[in-house]
């Protein structure tokens, strides 16, 4: 067999004629079947070792923008929520807080938003967080926080921010900071992300 052709074969790059020949070598050959099971538990284990765990905050973030863009098809006027500063409170936010749509649904896992504005600059969003978001640094959008329910602490660089509900917390650019919930409920946040 020409040198390569098992692992093009086990890769799935072999042609239609190098495949058929590999499975007419492997039905006749049993070194050749138990090289190519070899070559598939190595190739699996390369992959497994090499994979690269997604930001759980992605797909969350991706179903909230396709809903907000659904929401906005159907008829919903976009709002432009309040940017969050040190006064900001609670009762800011109150007029999407109440909305019947804005709630955490039953399947809930770790990380769910809701995107209640957005504008070409600024996302404004409510956020439930379970347990953590994972390290995050920002270098072209401000982050900002404000706690509507349970606790957390966000850790900025080495510095540990306690927050709990009314509280407000800025993320300076190129900092490293992450999120770790502190109550038993989940952590309910406005979250927004300003352009810098």
């Amino acid at each position: 067999m020409d040198s390569g052709i098992l692992e093009q074969y086990v890769a799935g790059i072999a042609t239609a004629q190098e495949k058929k020949e590999v499975e007419e070598m492997a039905a006749s050959f049993p070194e050749i079947r138990k090289e190519i099971t070899e070559l598939e538990i190595a190739l699996e284990a390369y992959i497994q070792f090499s994979a690269i765990i997604p930001d759980p905050t992605i797909k969350p973030f991706l179903m909230a923008t396709i809903d907000y863009t659904e929401r906005v098809k159907k008829g919903e006027i976009p709002s432009f929520p309040p940017i969050i500063n040190a006064d900001s409170k609670i009762e800011d936010y109150s007029e999407w807080i109440k909305r019947s749509d804005m709630n955490l649904p039953a399947d809930f896992k770790d990380f769910y938003a809701k995107i209640i504005g957005r504008a070409p600059d600024t996302l404004t969003a409510i956020v439930w967080i379970k347990e953590m978001a994972p390290i995050e640094v920002h270098d072209k959008e401000l982050e900002k926080f404000l706690i509507l329910e349970g606790a957390c602490d966000i850790t900025i660089e080495n510095e540990v921010h306690h927050l709990a509900p009314g509280d407000v917390l800025s993320i300076p650019l190129y900092k490293k900071h992450f999120v770790k919930i502190t109550s038993k409920e989940p952590c309910k946040i406005i979250l927004q992300r300003i352009a810098a």
